[in-house]
């Protein structure tokens, strides 16, 4: 491997990840993290997109990463060589493990190290956007290190021990995550959390939302204060979570945080105030400029005036007049941040389309270009921001964002479905959405719910498989032909609301089974977990 090169990484929370990982920024590659959930298209999307010289599979579940590979061996492009972390390998796949046994334990020479400037790609992170399949975010020198800073920021040192639960090939893991003393999880677990924290004595813990509130749902014991945790960095916690985890586990700083793998912008609450992920400032503006646009949510796109561009003037965010189209105090607006070079936006490898669609161009003047977040926010009097919620073609499940276009194709690809429409709805007590495929049949052919089932856990993450189907005799399009989303998002899942035939995905049938009133009621309350 040479300077430039890519490396691709299918690997789960292991230090090999951190060994490869670092070994390969020494060389000057760029390092492409793999989710290693994906399978089949996706996975092969995902590679061939970054055009990676060799592929590093990791040993942590070595058995299905491996069997995972083996599915798309012969459609890899044969100038792509695999490597495992394990000594018995399958044929076509050479053993990392074996030839370590035989390298030189002298240091490598300093000749191999290569220099790079802050605008050198260093990372590729998919990340599912807002549309299609994944999308390789370029994450360069410079934005490394800013992330790097985070935990810095939030007041931790060298001597803490930061607990890891999250996965690395996000970014939230491994750039965020990785500093000082890590205990690295392979896999969240809910009931083993707090022994872990005491065992190693844990001082700091990333999170997401779901994972504080399936801590909260654990039954409770003695003791569950008695522990050295004294801070807790991450996002998308509820607010009435944010109490009850505070009130339970004891005086934990939350370190709430808002910001997006490719982004340019970020926020962080550095007061505790609950549910805010941060506050606007002037200084903040100083390094982070943004804006909270209107937004449409029945043409689920921006608001425009009269002329070519979005607004006059400058927005109440920067500190000046309030414009026609600015967001109003307590009013969501679609969060924008200028691109410049002081914030700049490297877009998406090998997709320039991706790319350009982020950019919204010509939004307070003629010639200005914003980083389009996706995300809805509010801010209120006293400057404090909250977010609201995603738009487009995406929404949130179990910490993973999940593009509906890219479930849609997957469902769609049965030869008895017409039109697949697919989207999230809010279920109570889970943070995000859960998702729901609303489908037509073809003339004359019948449904089978043992199919989609297949279909979906075949080809589909976990998170990513609909929990809930809903047949439609016909599809509602916009003005525009783009399905309609909006009504049926509103109306959910509920079977007192819908008269369409709905279903329910059953893991323990491995079917769909319809949604009856009872099953509603207990995924309602809880008792049916999803």
């Amino acid at each position: 491997m040479k300077r430039g090169d890519t490396v691709a990484l299918l690997m789960s929370n292991e230090p090999d990840f951190i060994h490869v990982w670092f070994g390969l920024a020494k060389l000057g590659c760029v390092v492409a993290f793999l989710n290693s959930n994906i399978r089949y298209v996706s996975l092969l999307h995902c590679i061939r997109s970054c055009e990676p010289r060799a592929l590093v599979v990791g040993a942590g579940r070595v058995w299905d990463l491996l069997e995972t590979i083996e599915e798309i061996l012969p459609s890899l492009p044969a100038d792509i060589s695999v490597w495992a972390m394990k000594e018995s390998v399958p044929q076509g796949i050479i053993s990392l493990k074996e030839k370590l046994s035989t390298a030189s334990d002298s240091q490598v020479p300093h000749s191999h190290h290569a220099a790079s400037n802050l605008k050198t790609p260093y990372l590729y992170i998919f990340t599912s956007g807002t549309t299609g399949l994944p999308k390789a975010a370029v994450i360069c020198q410079l934005q490394a290190m800013k992330s790097s800073a985070g935990l810095w920021a939030f007041g931790c040192t060298s001597n803490d021990i930061i607990y890891i639960s999250l996965p690395l090939y996000h970014s939230a893991g491994s750039l965020l995550g990785i500093g000082a003393t890590c205990v690295l999880k392979k896999k969240f677990s809910a009931s083993q959390f707090w022994n872990d924290c005491k065992k190693y004595n844990v001082t700091v813990f990333q999170y997401i939302g779901e994972l504080c509130r399936y801590l909260c749902k654990q039954p409770k014991r003695e003791g569950e204060k008695d522990h050295r945790v004294r801070l807790a960095v991450g996002n998308g916690i509820r607010s009435d979570v944010w109490r009850e985890f505070l009130d339970r586990f004891g005086n934990i700083k939350m370190c709430e945080l808002y910001g997006a793998t490719e982004g340019n912008i970020c926020f962080m609450n550095h007061t505790g105030k609950i549910g805010s992920v941060g506050r606007a400032n002037f200084l903040h503006k100083l390094f982070f400029a943004f804006d909270l646009i209107k937004y449409d949510f029945q043409k689920d796109e921006p608001i425009r005036n009269e002329h070519s561009w979005y607004m006059h003037g400058v927005c109440n965010n920067s500190f000046n007049q309030i414009t026609e189209n600015t967001s109003l105090p307590g009013e969501p607006g679609l969060l924008i941040s200028p691109v410049n070079a002081k914030n700049p936006f490297f877009g998406y490898a090998g997709n320039r389309k991706q790319t350009e669609k982020k950019l919204l161009c010509d939004v307070f003047k003629k010639g200005d270009v914003y980083f389009n977040t996706g995300d809805l926010m509010v801010q209120d009097q006293e400057n404090f921001l909250y977010f609201w919620d995603r738009i487009g073609d995406t929404f949130r499940w179990k910490g993973e964002n999940i593009a509906t276009t890219e479930v849609a194709d997957i469902v769609g690809m049965l030869d008895f479905i017409q039109d697949t429409n697919v989207y999230g709805v809010a279920v109570p007590d889970y943070e995000g959405k859960a998702g729901m495929a609303s489908i037509t049949l073809k003339p004359n052919m019948s449904l089978d719910l043992e199919k989609v089932y297949e279909q979906v856990v075949t080809f589909l993450p976990a998170y990513a498989c609909p929990q809930f189907l809903r047949i439609q005799e016909k599809m509602e399009t916009t003005g525009t032909f783009k399905l309609q989303k909006f009504r049926l998002v509103e109306e959910g899942f509920s079977p007192l609301k819908i008269s369409d035939p709905l279903y329910f995905m059953d893991k323990l049938k491995k079917s769909y089974i319809p949604l009856t009133k009872e099953i509603y009621d207990q995924i309602v309350l809880g008792k049916i977990k999803l």
